[in-house]
């Protein structure tokens, strides 16, 4: 049961370490194409790198407590397994661009106008959410289970 318990508080603090790296992802996303007018293919990647890193920074002090494996394969994985994710995240930008568009205005909050692109990367970091947990899981209790 304890194990169970465990693994339920790792599970929750993967989701508040996702939701606080989305939102800085986000934020950095929303600035680069919205304020300066970066294309989003160009954007999406820069906001993913500054995401990884506060990811990977909470994941090992925080989500993954139990790790043993901090070492440089830990650390080349948990890069793979980003990049690899990076390049899922990237390829649903472009498949939800090309299907759903991003420049249409989908919400209106006072002044501010909410452009599809927002909901395209809402809809691929709920998929790339579920490669990151059980990659990164697997790569950083890889000792353990030996």
């Amino acid at each position: 049961m304890e194990q169970k318990t465990n693994r339920t508080a790792e599970v929750i603090r993967f989701a508040l370490t996702g939701g606080i790296c989305f939102l800085v992802e986000l934020a950095v996303l929303i600035l680069l194409k919205g304020k300066f007018g970066v294309d989003t293919l160009i954007a999406t990647p820069i906001a993913f790198l500054v995401s990884v890193i506060l990811n990977y920074l909470l994941c090992v002090v925080w989500v993954f407590r139990g790790a043993k494996n901090h070492g440089a394969g830990a650390k080349a994985g948990f890069l793979i397994t980003s990049v690899i994710g990076l390049g899922l995240n990237e390829l649903l930008m472009l498949v939800f661009r090309l299907i759903l568009g991003e420049d249409a205005v989908i919400l209106t909050l006072g002044s501010r106008q909410v452009n599809m692109y927002v909901l395209n990367k809402c809809l691929a970091t709920l998929i790339v959410m579920i490669w990151n947990y059980f990659s990164k899981r697997a790569v950083l209790y890889r000792k353990v289970k030996q």
